[in-house]
């Protein structure tokens, strides 16, 4: 499980806090975790064991969806806390001024991280007090 943590996790983790979470990527990010769990495991697709039953015996309750979500969220209220004059912060209010393409929007970051914010029942401007916003993110601290 160290193994996992320090070197599959850390890896897919490495820049998640800006990607555009779609169905696609979503699947992508999943699938290529559970090939990792599966060969450190040493279980092959050939013994027709499901991933839900690796992931019992493993110990993993949460998918890195999740926990991607959550680096999204944090880094979100990260942001809001900036100064209005910080270079992230503009990037984040940028709207381009071109006209859109035809046909339905693409889905947005931020349109990602209202929906985890709707999903936790968090809402704007909870950011400010950092300990209730990392509670409702779910990245509590574990205390030894």
């Amino acid at each position: 499980m160290n193994i996992y943590n320090a070197l599959i996790k850390s890896s897919l983790l490495y820049g998640s806090e800006t990607w555009r979470l779609t169905e696609n990527n979503k699947r992508r990010v999943e699938a290529t975790e559970m090939v990792a769990l599966r060969r450190s495991s040493r279980i092959s697709r050939k013994d027709r064991i499901r991933n839900v039953t690796i992931r019992q015996q493993i110990g993993l309750e949460e998918t890195i969806i999740r926990e991607i979500e959550q680096n999204q969220l944090t880094w979100y209220g990260h942001v809001q806390r900036m100064a209005e004059e910080r270079l992230s912060k503009i990037a984040l209010k940028w709207m381009p001024k071109q006209k859109r393409a035809r046909g339905r929007p693409k889905k947005n970051w931020l349109g990602g991280i209202k929906k985890a914010m709707n999903e936790r029942n968090l809402n704007e401007g909870q950011w400010e007090d950092r300990k209730q916003w990392s509670l409702g993110v779910g990245q509590r601290r574990k205390t030894f």
